[in-house]
């Protein structure tokens, strides 16, 4: 099964898969309402509005594996990331990305290694992984603040590529 047919469902409980954004540059991002790194919202949803219009869209995957820091319903999830931060990128249902009942795409995602050559489970909330229109994958970890200059040159490559 290729990372495109791994079937994903959406805040609102829709069916979808990444074959909706096999044609987009893809930032998927593990995300939490009540994290230290919560603030990253605002470089994600910058990143969204400065290169959606090229073929790029930020996924966010809501995780509450991390100190129980995304507790909210899928409603609840929506309105604080809508009100507080203006997110207009899609949202997909509240996820697990480590353990036993890690999530299929996420068991693919961690397959990838790090700029230092590690990979595994994911470390924290707003763990990044951008994904090319080729199925290629490149792995941030969570301190890589979204508009970092390591992130923003990979983006615009894969844009160009």
């Amino acid at each position: 099964m290729s990372l495109y047919d791994i079937p994903l469902r959406t805040l609102s409980g829709d069916p979808t898969t990444l074959a909706d954004y096999k044609d987009k540059v893809v930032l998927v991002v593990n995300v939490a309402s009540k994290c230290g790194l919560t603030p990253q919202y605002e470089g994600l949803e910058r990143l969204q509005k400065t290169y959606g219009d090229r073929g790029f869209t930020v996924l966010g995957v809501p995780c509450n594996q991390f100190g129980g820091q995304e507790p909210g319903t899928a409603e609840e999830i929506g309105t604080f990331c809508s009100a507080t931060y203006g997110v207009t990128f899609p949202l997909l249902e509240k996820t697990d990305v480590n353990g036993p009942g890690r999530h299929p795409l996420y068991a693919e995602l961690t397959k990838v290694a790090d700029a230092d050559g590690e990979a595994g489970d994911v470390q924290w909330n707003f763990e990044k992984f951008l994904v090319t229109p080729r199925g290629e994958v490149t792995r941030f970890r969570p301190r890589t603040e979204p508009e970092g200059a390591e992130l923003v040159a990979a983006i615009e490559a894969a844009l160009s590529a």
